[in-house]
């Protein structure tokens, strides 16, 4: 909005810089451009401001799909003024003198106009295609054909505007027919969501039988060294038996050698001494076979004498006492001939 200042029957006008100012005289345009400040006189001008800047139009367009279904267009067209004045030709942007505000609504026209262009566009496109493809290529279709058709439209171009971008946030169907056409997706996803869990479910049930397999395989195995260790404990025990039983049969058999050999020493010397007193009985007995017999009778007295203590009573008969007083003569006559020959 321009800022108009009155001084007497003078007034200044000041625009702003995103404003395009248009100043009239007598029919004749006499200033344009953007920005302007300048006098004037109520009573012979006529001004019109065109705003330059960019302007957003939401778009919010009803269709029906080549298969009869309605459905919803929501977006923002932003276009811009390229040649002020030639819009100021086909739209009135007068504005007042005194306030500086537009007397008519020049942006509420060509928002009209331009919404009706972009629905007429979106509508055909939507009229020929199926619903599914609509809700699936509809944003990025309807923005680059309403673009292109606004863009290529001559009306457009005479009037001095052009189309900066336009933005297509949604195509949404009845909200009946929205939940219709979930539907088969929501349970094509539940479907997916129970085989996950039944997947799910299948690999716990898998996971624990390879887990209880792995503990089987553990206790087999356990088992199995058990059995080796047990067998091997036997086998350990057979031998220390073994071992000790052949160590004893050793000490036993080194102890009967022992024995024997001590006993065959025994034996040797035993028999050597009984052999040498058989022997010495012997040569004894031989020497006693040449004596008299009342010698051996003498002797024999003499050895009783030796062995008795004491002879309470002694009884000699006269056929005892004769032959021994006789041989005991000729002993002692024998004894001293054989003296007196070895002289």
């Amino acid at each position: 909005m321009a800022d108009i200042r009155s001084f007497l029957f003078v007034r200044h006008l000041r625009a702003e810089s995103s404003s395009h100012v248009l100043l009239y005289k007598r029919g004749s345009l006499v200033k344009s451009g953007r920005g302007l400040t300048f006098w004037f006189f109520p009573m012979t001008a006529s001004i019109a401001e065109v705003p330059v800047d960019d302007r957003e139009l939401p778009l919010a367009v009803r269709a029906r799909s080549s298969d009869f279904q309605d459905v919803t267009v929501q977006g923002v067209l932003t276009y811009r003024v390229i040649d002020p004045a030639a819009l100021a030709e086909h739209v009135d942007f007068s504005i007042d003198t005194l306030r500086g505000v537009h007397l008519k609504q020049p942006l509420e026209k060509i928002a009209l106009h331009l919404a009706q262009l972009a629905q007429q566009h979106a509508s055909e496109w939507i009229g020929r295609t199926p619903l599914r493809e609509v809700l699936r290529d509809g944003p990025a279709t309807v923005r680059e054909r309403v673009h292109a058709a606004l863009a290529a439209d001559e009306g457009v171009a005479q009037m001095g505007l052009g189309v900066a971008s336009v933005r297509i946030s949604s195509i949404a169907p009845t909200p009946d027919l929205e939940r219709a056409l979930e539907a088969p997706m929501r349970e094509r996803i539940q479907q997916e969501a129970d085989e996950a869990a039944f997947a799910r479910r299948a690999l716990a049930v898998e996971k624990e039988r390879a887990i209880q397999e792995n503990e089987l395989q553990n206790q087999i195995e356990l088992a199995r060294r058990e059995e080796q260790l047990i067998s091997q404990r036997g086998a350990n025990g057979k031998r220390q038996a073994t071992e000790e039983a052949e160590a004893k049969r050793i000490a036993t058999d080194g102890e009967a050698s022992r024995l024997r050999t001590s006993s065959d020493a025994q034996a040797a010397s035993i028999r050597a001494i009984d052999g040498a007193k058989v022997e010495m009985e012997r040569e004894r007995m031989a020497i006693q076979k040449e004596v008299p017999p009342a010698v051996l009778a003498a002797l024999a007295a003499r050895e009783l004498a030796t062995k008795l203590q004491r002879i309470d009573h002694l009884h000699l008969g006269a056929d005892a006492l004769g032959p021994m007083l006789t041989e005991l003569a000729s002993a002692g006559t024998r004894a001293l001939e054989a003296k007196n020959q070895a002289r």
